[in-house]
This record gives structure tokens, C-alpha cells and sequence, in this order.
């Protein structure tokens, strides 16, 4: 939500993901630190994400709606975003696993189960908001293929202590209210422990590029593990593992088990619960 009000800075952002989509953990925050990158820090913490920022920028007209709502209506996006939540999980599609933990109460809440493993989730809009149709899989309507590790090299940008403050209608980011509104959103910085570059300061790339085939982003899409392309046999088994690339093989087969019994209808995208559910939180 906080990135998405800054969606001029998304589609330059989604593309320097897409391309440095090869780095993780603090290889990955020493890249972001290195290029000197010219974006808020909301926008630089979505790029572990290459998937969730190449979403935002397919669809901008989504985006800057987002934007628009979340600058001039932030307690009512919080309200709509516990609306859907409900909806989800009324009808079943919305319910703790071995990934997530989801509470009820006055706020339903989505947390994962391990702090520094960020689930990605795949799921159809059309199907988990509305009451399930004969023959549709409940189980397998939102579901978790791949992680994103989280660890402490990305807290300069506000991981590990963000949260929802639901009574108050506050969003935390980075241990702090976040206040940027329509009418201050041109003068409004937000406390970050990461330094904010213009764009004249960005510096010369100096990594290896390597943008995501068509198969990868695909994958990707349908919430598949992807398997890099330009690493070499030996460098994805030393790299994954044998056990972890023969079970990915195994959830993609079983992901094609569950579209065929029907519940995979239409286009699955790592959208948040609609407005409903915060990128940066959990699902």
C-alpha cells in the first residue's frame, strides 16, 4: 500500500527486480545499497518481489487507484481490507496452514508462520470472494508454492516492523505511523534508517543483468517454483538441491491436479486479497 502511492517510481523499480531477480538475501541488499536507487524506501522494500512489482506495473490503472484510495482514505481502505478478509474466510478459503497463521476476532489478522519467510500467495479474485460453486477445491483456492527470505539485511527498509494497528486505523512502517495523505505527499518522509538518493546520485550498474525469461514469469504468475534459466545444471543443484527442485516438480504437477478439478479458473496473480490484504504483512 505504501509503495503503491508512490507508482511513478513502480515500473523503473519492477524492472531493476526483474533483472537482479538472480540475487537473495544480503547479496540482494547489497545490490540495492550499491546502485544508489532513487526510489522511496516503501518501493525498495518490494524488491525481494519481482512478481508482486511486475504486477503493479502491468496494471497501473489498478496501482494509482490503489494510490489515490490509500492517500485519501487510508482508514476506509483498513476497513475494506477487513471486509474481504472476512469474506475469504467465511466461505473457507481463508484459514491458518503450515505457511500462515490466520486469527479471528474484532481484526482478522494474517501473519506467517516463520517471520523471516515471506509466503507468496496465489489465488482467483472471481473464486475467494464469492461463496464456492459446486465442485471447487476450498483447500487449494489460495495457495503457497515459494517463499521470499526476510532476513535482517532488508531491516534498513522497514522489515520486521511493520504491522497493522486496526483500532487506530494505523498503518506501522518501519516502527513508525505512516501519514503521508493526498494533501502533504509531496513534502511527506517517512523515518527510515536507509538514506533517500535523488536521481542524479544513482550510480552506474555495476552487476550482471539477467532478466527473467517468459517461462520463468510465467511461472512465476502461476505460482510455480521457477527455475532460473541462465544457471547452469550444476550451479541450480549446488544452489537448490536435488530434493528441493524434484519438489517443486511435485507441487507444480499438483497445482495442475487442482486446476483440472476446477478451482483454478482464470488468471491466478499475487494480488493482496484485492485491497484487502497488505503486501507487506503477509498475503
Amino acid at each position: 500500500m505504501a509503495a503503491a502511492t508512490y507508482s511513478d517510481q513502480v515500473p523503473d523499480a519492477a524492472r531493476w527486480a526483474d533483472q537482479h531477480r538472480y540475487l537473495t538475501g544480503q547479496a540482494l541488499a547489497n545490490a540495492i545499497q550499491a546502485d544508489h536507487l532513487p526510489w522511496d524506501p516503501s518501493v525498495r522494500a518490494l524488491l525481494p518481489f519481482p512478481s508482486v512489482l511486475e504486477m503493479m506495473a502491468n496494471d497501473m490503472s489498478w496501482t494509482t487507484d490503489l494510490r489515490n484510495a490509500f492517500l485519501s482514505q487510508q482508514q476506509d481502505v483498513m476497513d475494506a481490507v477487513q471486509r474481504e478478509r472476512r469474506k475469504a474466510k467465511n466461505y473457507g478459503y481463508l484459514r491458518s496452514n503450515a505457511q500462515i497463521i490466520v486469527s479471528d476476532g474484532p481484526y482478522i489478522t494474517i501473519v506467517p508462520v516463520h517471520p523471516a519467510f515471506i509466503p507468496v500467495p496465489y489465488y482467483d479474485p472471481a473464486i475467494v470472494f464469492f461463496p464456492p460453486e459446486p465442485g471447487i477445491v476450498i483447500s487449494g483456492a489460495i495457495h503457497f508454492d515459494f517463499f521470499v527470505t526476510i532476513g535482517e539485511f532488508f531491516r534498513p527498509w522497514g522489515w520486521g516492523y511493520c504491522r497493522f494497528d486496526w483500532d487506530s486505523h494505523v498503518v506501522i512502517i518501519n516502527n513508525a505511523p505512516w501519514r503521508r495523505t493526498w494533501i502533504n505527499r509531496r513534502e511527506y518522509v517517512h523515518p527510515y534508517e536507509v538514506r533517500q538518493y535523488r536521481a542524479e546520485e544513482r550510480l552506474p550498474e555495476r552487476h550482471v543483468l539477467h532478466e527473467r525469461t517468459e517461462q520463468e514469469r510465467t511461472a512465476a504468475r502461476e505460482g510455480r517454483h521457477r527455475v532460473e534459466e541462465h544457471r547452469s545444471p550444476l550451479a541450480l543443484t549446488l544452489l537448490s538441491g536435488q530434493k528441493v527442485l524434484d519438489a517443486s516438480e511435485t507441487s507444480y504437477r499438483e497445482g495442475q491436479e487442482g486446476k483440472r478439478k476446477g478451482w483454478g479458473r482464470g488468471h491466478l496473480c499475487p494480488r493482496s486479497l484485492s485491497t484487502a490484504i497488505a503486501i507487506h504483512i503477509s498475503i
